[in-house]
C-alpha cells in the first residue's frame, strides 16, 4: 500500500493540495487499489484538510471511498476506483 506522510509537507509549508492530488493520480494510474494518508493524530486540523480535500467533486472522481482509520486516527485510507 503506498502512503504519503504529510508531517514533512506541512512543516516545509509546501503545497497540501498540490501533493494530494499528484499522489492519488500516480497511485490510480498504477493500478493501486487503497493508498494511506498519513496526517497525524495532531489536533485534527491537518486531517481535516484531507476530508475537505478529499470532498471536493474533482477529486471525489478518483476513489470510491476514504475514511480515518477507527483503529489509527492519524492516517486516512482512501480506496481508489
Amino acid at each position: 500500500m503506498l502512503s504519503l506522510d504529510l508531517h514533512p509537507i506541512f512543516r516545509s509549508n509546501r503545497d497540501l493540495d498540490t501533493a494530494l492530488r499528484t499522489f492519488l493520480v500516480r497511485a490510480a494510474a498504477s493500478g493501486e487499489q487503497t493508498v494511506e494518508i498519513v496526517p497525524g493524530k495532531g489536533s485534527a486540523a491537518l486531517r481535516q484538510r484531507v476530508l475537505t480535500f478529499l470532498a471536493q467533486p474533482h477529486v471525489r472522481k478518483l476513489y470510491r471511498s476514504a475514511e480515518v482509520d477507527a483503529r489509527n486516527p492519524g492516517r486516512v485510507l482512501v480506496h481508489l476506483r
